[in-house]
């Protein structure tokens, strides 16, 4: 059992910065593949960037290549989303997720999600 928890949500001025934060308990850490999602108000949860532990790959959706940032710290097991120049259509609920072995998109544990919004 795997426990995550986001934080570093709030609120940003368009074309601001925001670091999000997951720690992750339960696991272990260092070889899970780790990824953000995010579902926009009225909408369904989408993909945002993934850490594969295994190759050290990351992946971005096309709305967040060049803007957003996805790292890791093996040691502190925590995961970090830096978002860059962020949009008013940035403005969503951001999800933590892990999988020990990722099948197609399926994650394995998901944290409670942390609340973005972004004025204009």
């Amino acid at each position: 059992q795997v426990q995550l928890v986001e934080t570093g949500g709030g609120l940003v001025q368009a074309g601001g910065s925001l670091t999000l934060s997951c720690a992750a308990s339960g696991g272990t850490f260092s070889r899970l593949t780790m990824a953000w999602f995010r579902q926009p108000p009225g909408k369904e949860r989408e993909f945002v960037a993934r850490s594969r532990w295994s190759s050290g790959r990351t992946d971005y959706a096309d709305s967040a290549k060049g803007r957003f940032t996805i790292s890791r710290d093996n040691a502190k097991n925590t995961v970090y989303l830096r978002m860059d120049n962020v949009k008013p259509e940035d403005t969503a609920v951001y999800y933590c997720a892990c999988a020990a072995v990722l099948v197609g998109n399926q994650y394995d544990y998901w944290g409670q999600g942390t609340q973005v919004t972004v004025s204009s």
